[in-house]
């Protein structure tokens, strides 16, 4: 009861001092005892999707029952996995086939029925999944697989251009220039605007058209946590090793940001769905995190 007085006293402080947002509650995610990395929400942030280990298997996590069970002990499988608009996971595994060369497999779980199928046949050449507002698709160098005829409005990347499909036709963009390339897209909760990290640049938000609406900075992984906001990690390293990682909340229209942890916590990785932010340390500890933006703050759209 003392921590909670003390949290909330200083969150009503900050708020006072005109800060962007205030901490709510900050706990690691009960019933996690594993290391996790890479999570993913729900779009209604009742589930979680994470890596077991740095990049083998993919485990659900279930925020009312605390369970987590296992999706795929698959090489690769917690790398890029992606909830669709039906509530289920899409996610590619990869292994050796012949004269050593990597093969990936697209697979799709029923949340519902506990159950995997492969979705997408093995092939070589880069497979990723890509989540649209009306379903997922799993693209392929040679063949591809949607989860729904009509996607709606989705977003990926590939080298130094943005793809944004809207209406069934898919634009390329090249808003900013970056030899090394964008990544990291995803859209605004209503998909109205795309947010991407360009290499040498930071975190661009663009509109559907391409148009450059706001540069946010040198942060990485940046999710959206509203239509207006966006959290992200800060992390610096010396070549060989992270030095310093946090968390930060950043408006989406480059207007104001926010620290929620400290730049010594080495918390990295962020998710969020719902009202709910996830994110992970270095070791591996997965965190639940909410937060109350300060009205002042709040965009009247």
């Amino acid at each position: 009861m003392k921590r909670l007085f003390f949290v909330l006293a200083v969150g009503l402080a900050l708020v006072a001092h005109g800060q962007v947002a205030v901490v709510t509650s900050n706990e690691r995610v009960p019933g996690i005892d594993e290391p996790g990395f890479y999570p993913q929400l729900s779009q209604d942030g009742r589930r979680l999707v994470y890596s077991s280990g740095e990049a083998q298997g993919l485990r659900l996590y279930d925020f009312d029952s605390h369970r987590s069970t296992t999706i795929s002990d698959g090489n690769g499988a917690g790398l890029g996995a992606k909830f669709g608009p039906d509530g289920n996971v899409y996610y590619v595994t990869q292994a050796l086939g012949d004269g050593n060369l990597v093969y990936r497999t697209g697979h799709c779980y029923n949340v519902a029925q506990h159950t995997s199928q492969v979705v997408l046949e093995a092939q070589h050449g880069a497979v990723r999944a890509v989540a649209g507002r009306g379903g997922v698709a799993i693209r392929g160098s040679k063949r591809s697989y949607a989860s729904s005829r009509n996607m709606g409005t989705s977003v990926y990347t590939e080298g130094s251009k943005v793809y944004i499909t809207t209406a069934g036709k898919t634009v390329a963009y090249s808003p900013v220039e970056s030899w090394a390339g964008y990544i990291w897209p995803s859209l605004s909760p209503d998909g109205k605007k795309v947010a991407f990290v360009a290499a040498e640049k930071g975190v661009v938000v663009i509109d559907l058209t391409g148009r450059v609406l706001a540069m946010l900075g040198k942060y990485q992984m940046p999710a959206w946590y509203n239509n207006d906001y966006i959290v992200a990690q800060n992390a610096h390293d010396d070549g060989h090793q992270f030095t310093s990682s946090q968390i930060m909340l950043l408006k989406a229209d480059g207007t104001c940001k926010q620290a929620l942890t400290a730049s010594t916590s080495m918390t990295m990785q962020p998710a969020s769905a719902a009202g709910r932010i996830v994110y992970t340390t270095i070791d591996g500890l997965l965190y639940e995190m909410t937060i109350a933006i300060n009205p002042q703050n709040s965009a009247s759209r």
